[in-house]
């Protein structure tokens, strides 16, 4: 007796189905990683999601969620599983996991302690999904970008750290809130480290052109009396996953690359400059013009980030 499936439907073709062309998977569904998540499939990003965590009730949940909402989605299928063969075929992976610090912890064995729980996901990672391009949205995102770098063997332009793009956008936001203009009239950018030694670029910021340091030549500095500088403040140790969606749409973003010899800088870090972005990762690196005193934070910022990863075991 036939099935109401068998019924209402014939099959033309007894292939199997090819596999997705642009499938994306979240490892960690934390809060960012959810946010995340739910980005890419209201951006249509892709033509299947794949969630990983080792916490199988909440994935399960988190899946579920998902899934019966997809009726307002283009996103056909969404997949769940503590099994990293769940995301096999993938073209993009982001990466959220990761432990968090604890209260006088150093950034050294916070880093140290993500290490290990990177060297159970990457390789995993890598082994169903050799062709990927990986983006490390987890914290300290600079360091753990190096980190799944070596862990991984993927060439460099294949991954990539959110870097400082929540930065940029947070920059960009208060300048223009404080000047009283949108967010998108204000051009401006925060380079380096995503953390306590980003550089804001003042030498580039402008509104229709107009620079504001010739304007101000003082902006941005000590001496600055209307005090901008505390625009930057504001800025750091922020964080947002709706950005990491963005990042896989191929444009100019400020994206943690490695870069060596830009800027006087040797040693092999990642950190935030602004990049093109293409299929397979990042295409290319915009020379961008800094003052001397730029460059030195840029330097500095750099070797926070190397300070820490030279003392690294096990990668």
């Amino acid at each position: 007796m036939s099935s109401v499936l068998q019924k209402l439907i014939s099959p033309q073709a007894s292939s199997s189905a090819e596999p997705p062309r642009n499938k994306v998977t979240v490892v960690g569904v934390g809060q960012v990683g959810m946010a995340c998540a739910i980005s890419i499939l209201l951006r249509d990003l892709s033509d299947e999601l794949a969630l990983v965590d080792v916490m199988e009730d909440r994935l399960k949940g988190e899946m579920m969620d998902l899934q019966h909402g997809s009726l307002f989605l283009k996103t056909s299928k969404i997949v769940a599983d503590k099994d990293y063969a769940v995301t096999a075929n993938s073209r993009l992976v982001v990466v959220t996991a990761g432990v968090r610090q604890q209260e006088g912890e150093s950034r050294l064995n916070l880093v140290q302690r993500n290490v290990n729980v990177f060297k159970s996901i990457i390789p995993q990672i890598v082994k169903y999904s050799p062709n990927c391009t990986i983006v490390v949205v987890s914290n300290p995102v600079d360091v753990l970008t190096y980190v799944t770098w070596k862990l991984s063997g993927l060439p460099k332009h294949r991954v990539i750290g959110s870097g400082t793009n929540l930065d940029s956008a947070r920059f960009r936001y208060l300048m223009a809130e404080r000047l009283g203009i949108h967010a998108s009239s204000f051009h401006g950018w925060v380079l380096g480290e995503h953390g306590d030694t980003s550089v804001p670029v003042w030498s580039g910021a402008n509104v229709a052109g107009v620079n504001l340091q010739k304007l101000n030549p003082e902006i941005g500095t000590d001496a600055d009396k209307e005090q901008w500088k505390a625009t930057h403040k504001a800025v750091v140790d922020r964080y947002d996953g709706g950005i990491a969606a963005k990042t896989i749409q191929s444009m100019t973003r400020y994206q943690s690359v490695m870069k060596p010899n830009m800027y006087g800088i040797n040693e092999e870090v990642f950190l935030s400059l602004p990049c093109v972005l293409n299929g397979t990762g990042v295409g290319s690196v915009v020379n961008i013009t800094l003052t001397d005193a730029e460059v030195a934070q840029l330097r500095k910022s750099a070797d926070t980030l190397w300070g820490i990863q030279k003392d690294l075991k096990e990668l």
